[in-house]
């Protein structure tokens, strides 16, 4: 809309109006503002060459070395808080931010030679990672302040705590000779795990289709210049996420999702079978020398969960309350497809899920998924969340105008704020759509975490949005599915967890929390997009400027939504539980087949998974920090309902100021800086309670339950409410 005339302005809706007058920012402007808050804004360098890749990885290491020098010096009589423990919070910093630069350039560089020499610096700075927390002469020092029973109190009593633990957990208290095998094992284990995901996101998985083939996809799509060859024909990527989620909802051919499923699930599985097995054993020998009888123990103890068992009795017991729903909604799937083959006998299989949840909500609700996209033209879209996001948590969300760094041309960069005292809070940079080489999911990369530094000043966060929305195609903007802008929610709700945070040490900063919690704030935000109140503030037919989603259409993406939700909880139960399966044992057979068990276990509690396929093989969450963790996303969906449901009861409910500030205030400033269930009974003003939870699902808790913490118990008594 950049240009358009005053008459045209005029004639916009508010949503659009307000996108015009939502003013940039210079970068001087937010550094005069810096200033003046005490704060520190700054924007990375980017390294754009191989050389400077090498040369800041080497000066990094340097620093981080100097650092950590300097307290291996200290003097017993000399330790203090200062030049002890919050010294090593700043010590890992050279190297952390280093780091965190590699792996925007590794997801993101349209330069082939700059992935892969990001890739291979990552590689190299994980490796000093690993070295330097296994340093003796450092660990005396900290090992010393904490014996002399310091009396820390709050955030410098969490820090000690944490650092010990990890100290711990590290093998700081093993004999020589096991440090130096873990030591190893670990540096092994970070390799693998680069290994793989390198080769999940390099997967290039391309599908060739007749517009034949392709019936029932929306226009748009086919018109897509960027898919259709000058043959006539669709070159599609199985590795694009976008593509495939549009043609399983959309295709009418069974054979052609069936292809697009097979090539999906064995993506990358050449070169990761043999790498999981060796990870999969790295890790339980690792788990076995430090003490834990498994992997999954060792990774669950610093989470909520703290016990591999636990997590593993909650999905079992949340896959047994949803059994009965489960297997009714998956039978009212296959009458549809009964009904569109005329085969009596037609079977439900893997690839045919997507596409008979979207002719359910076209035939028993009356929702048609492709149409609802005209009410989410991205820059709209983009801009009422923003709107939204600042009346709630009292921010200012603008873009940045000056000429800073783009990896990409299309790179957006904007200054959070806060609304009442201007103070910048942090950077946000949103790289939206798909490209060849790119990370092909959805996901906040952290760049700059907050902290405290030496001058008093508080350097504030900066953080990469990557996402793969539809690109625009030809006179059309891009328009996002229904879910898609659930997603953008989500996803920035880790930006506004990371950016709003107080934590005086980065070791808390932002998202900087247990994992099975983590995606609680944002899976809570997902609730926005499912309110009217909020919608009517952005959601707008583009081509017309004033029709708005009907009640009525809203009502009945939520009954759709009711109506299919225990399919989708029994497939990331069961992503949850192959994950547990392959990390709460230490038997060699399991991990040699570990495609056949994964596979067994994922059929077991979903459905039956296609032969000679192995999702495992890019399961990209297993090398990139939820191993032995998946199910935290059904555990922090607990949570994240009950969080939401205090706007539910608030005044403006979802637009409710006090409510916000609350959340802001006591989940998203404190971050990891204090016990996750101390922040979340801060905000509730209780206990955390499963009944919301229970709604969410259409299950009904036994009388009494709803106000106990204890998940597992409550799961399993549930039982399922009628339909």
């Amino acid at each position: 809309m950049k240009g358009k005339t005053i008459l045209c302005l005029m004639l916009l809706p508010l949503a659009a109006l307000a996108r015009e007058t939502r003013e940039p920012l210079t970068l001087s402007a937010i550094h005069a503002a810096a200033r003046e808050a005490k704060v520190v804004m700054e924007l990375p360098r980017w390294e754009t060459t191989t050389a400077a890749i090498q040369a800041s990885e080497q000066a990094a290491m340097a620093e981080g070395k100097r650092r950590l020098d300097a307290i291996a010096a200290l003097k017993p009589g000399d330790i203090t808080l200062e030049n002890s423990l919050a010294a090593l919070d700043s010590a890992w910093d050279p190297v952390v931010l280093t780091l965190a630069r590699m792996g925007i350039i590794e997801a993101t560089s349209p330069d082939p030679a700059l992935r892969e020499a990001a890739h291979e610096s990552s590689r190299r700075l994980e490796a000093w990672l690993t070295d330097a927390s296994f340093r003796q002469d450092v660990y005396r020092v900290i090992r010393a302040y904490a014996d002399s029973s310091p009396g820390l109190q709050g955030e410098d009593a969490m820090l000690l705590k944490t650092v010990m633990r990890d100290y711990r957990r590290n093998g700081m208290e093993l004999p020589p000779e096991k440090r130096t095998q873990l030591q190893k094992l670990k540096n092994r284990l970070n390799r693998l795990n680069q290994e793989f995901q390198k080769a999940v996101r390099e997967a290039d998985v391309e599908l060739v289709f007749t517009r034949e083939e392709l019936e029932g996809l929306p226009e748009d799509f086919l018109r897509n210049p960027k898919l259709l060859g000058e043959d006539g024909r669709y070159r599609l990527n199985a590795n694009v996420t976008w593509q495939v989620i549009e043609v399983l909802r959309n295709a009418r051919r069974e054979e052609t999702r069936r292809r697009l499923v097979l090539a999906r699930m064995n993506r990358a599985r050449k070169e990761n079978v043999p790498r999981f097995t060796e990870m999969l054993r790295t890790r339980a020998r690792i788990a076995r020398l430090l003490g834990y009888d498994n992997w999954a123990d060792y990774r669950t103890e610093p989470r909520m969960a703290k016990k591999g068992d636990t997590a593993r009795r909650f999905l079992v017991d949340l896959k047994q309350g949803l059994e009965p729903k489960f297997r009714d909604e998956l039978e009212k799937l296959r009458l549809l497809k009964v009904a569109d083959t005329g085969d009596a006998d037609a079977r439900l299989n893997y690839w045919d899920v997507g596409y008979y949840k979207n002719q359910l909500k076209k035939q028993r609700f009356d929702i048609d998924t492709e149409k609802l996209k005209v009410y989410f033209e991205l820059e709209r879209t983009l801009d009422g969340m923003f709107g939204v996001f600042e009346q709630i948590f009292g921010l200012r969300i603008q873009p940045v105008k000056d000429d800073y760094y783009r990896w990409v041309e299309d790179l957006r960069l904007y200054v959070v704020s806060d609304a009442t005292s201007g103070a910048p809070l942090g950077f946000v940079y949103m790289d939206m759509f798909p490209r060849k080489g790119k990370y092909n999911h959805f996901a906040q990369f952290g760049i700059v975490p907050g902290r405290k530094l030496a001058d008093g000043r508080y350097r504030r966060p900066v953080v990469a949005l990557v996402c793969n929305f539809p690109p625009p195609a030809g006179d059309k903007p891009s328009l996002l599915s229904y879910d898609q802008v659930e997603t953008l929610f989500h996803e920035f709700g880790h930006a506004l967890h990371s950016v709003l945070t107080q934590a005086r040490y980065q070791e808390f900063s932002g998202t900087s929390v247990p994992r099975d919690f983590v995606e609680a704030p944002s899976q809570m935000l997902e609730n926005w997009v499912r309110d009217k109140q909020v919608l009517d503030r952005f959601a707008v037919d583009y081509r017309d400027g004033t029709s708005k989603i009907p009640a009525k259409v809203l009502n009945r993406l939520e009954e759709a939504r009711l109506a299919t939700i225990a399919i989708h909880y029994r497939g990331q139960i069961g992503y949850g539980l192959a994950d547990l399966a392959l990390h709460m044992t230490t038997d060699d057979q399991v991990f040699r087949n570990f495609v056949a068990v994964s596979n067994e276990v994922m059929s077991e509690t979903y459905l039956p998974v296609p032969k000679d396929t192995a999702f495992v093989a890019s399961f990209g969450h297993l090398a990139g920090g939820y191993d032995a963790g998946y199910y935290g996303y059904a555990w922090a969906d607990a949570i994240a309902a009950d969080l939401a449901s205090v706007f539910r009861k608030a005044p403006d409910r979802f637009l409710d100021r006090t409510a916000g500030m609350k959340l802001r205030r006591e989940i998203y400033a404190v971050g990891g800086s204090r016990e996750v269930e101390d922040s979340i009974r801060a905000f509730l003003g209780r206990p955390r309670s499963l009944r919301p939870f229970f709604q969410q699902l259409g299950l009904q808790p036994e009388k009494g339950l709803g106000t106990r913490a204890g998940a597992v118990g409550q799961v399993k008594k549930a039982v399922v409410a009628s339909p």
